[in-house]
């Protein structure tokens, strides 16, 4: 079975690579290359975020002036996968990584800060340790920065002590200010419930009696005291009137029946006493 793709190629006994003309071309020619994103961004026109390991259709190139320990530096152009704005980015020798460098804004990464923050902690003490006036200047500085956190600290604790006692103030304004209001509508009710027992007492406590002479009647009456007949509450003039209309005989009408000529019967009503 032979191979499908074929690694090793013939070369003829008289082949001289000497022959062969090279290939002329730009100093700072561009290549096109497939990469994948080396760190998270997001793009600056449009703020689409680009994830570590997309991959590109890329044109590289390599930086003319910039290099590290004789390390070239090359600069990769790629596109926004949404607005295709060019970004470009550079090779951190330096480093070990990559740096954005147009068109996109590197998203935060908290181990390079620590990484950063543990770089200068490093240098800082051995700059110490050759540099005893360093390290007194370190330490003064130090102390004021305290100095300042523990002012700014000072000046915050009195600032929330003094809106808790606004605070509490205004709590107890507005308490005193609810109870005036609450005893004022007290009293008011008060006094209106003592109008309305007032004017009863003076609407139900005498009653006109009709055809009397006297004029007016008092009427006193228990909780307990039974109801009083409802004649008793009447005139004497419209007691006599009830009395002599009951006594009084009631007429009924009497039917009598006769036949006329045609020997139809005629019904006649008649008026009969009962006594």
């Amino acid at each position: 079975m032979s191979e499908r793709k074929v690694l090793n190629k013939y070369f003829p006994p008289d082949f001289d690579p000497e022959l062969i003309s090279r290939r002329s071309g730009p100093r700072n020619s561009q290549q096109v290359v497939r990469l994948m994103a080396p760190f998270s961004m997001r793009c600056n026109t449009c703020g689409e975020y680009i994830y570590k390991g997309k991959k590109f259709n890329a044109r590289k190139e390599t930086v003319q002036g910039e290099d590290y320990l004789g390390i070239k530096i090359f600069r990769f152009y790629i596109k926004c996968t949404l607005c295709s704005a060019e970004i470009t980015f550079k090779t951190d020798p330096k480093n070990t990584d990559y740096t954005a460098e147009h068109g996109a804004s590197r998203n935060f990464e908290p181990w390079r800060d620590e990484k950063a923050e543990e770089e200068d902690k490093l240098a800082r003490l051995e700059e110490e340790e050759n540099n005893p006036m360093k390290m007194l200047e370190n330490k003064t500085v130090d102390s004021k920065r305290e100095m300042d956190i523990l002012d700014a600290l000072q000046d915050i604790r009195a600032r929330n002590a003094r809106n808790e006692r606004v605070g509490h103030s205004d709590d107890l304004l507005s308490r005193l200010a609810l109870e005036e209001v609450e005893t004022e509508e007290d009293a008011e009710r008060k006094r209106l419930e003592e109008e309305d027992e007032k004017l009863v007492q003076e609407v139900f406590s005498k009653v006109q009696a009709s055809g009397s002479d006297s004029g007016l009647v008092t009427i006193k009456r228990k909780a307990d005291d039974k109801e009083p007949p409802t004649h008793a509450l009447l005139s004497a003039s419209a007691r006599s009137l009830i009395t002599s209309v009951s006594t009084a005989p009631i007429t009924k009408k009497r039917k009598t029946e006769t036949k006329n000529s045609l020997g139809i019967k005629v019904i006649k009503r008649g008026k009969a006493k009962v006594s």
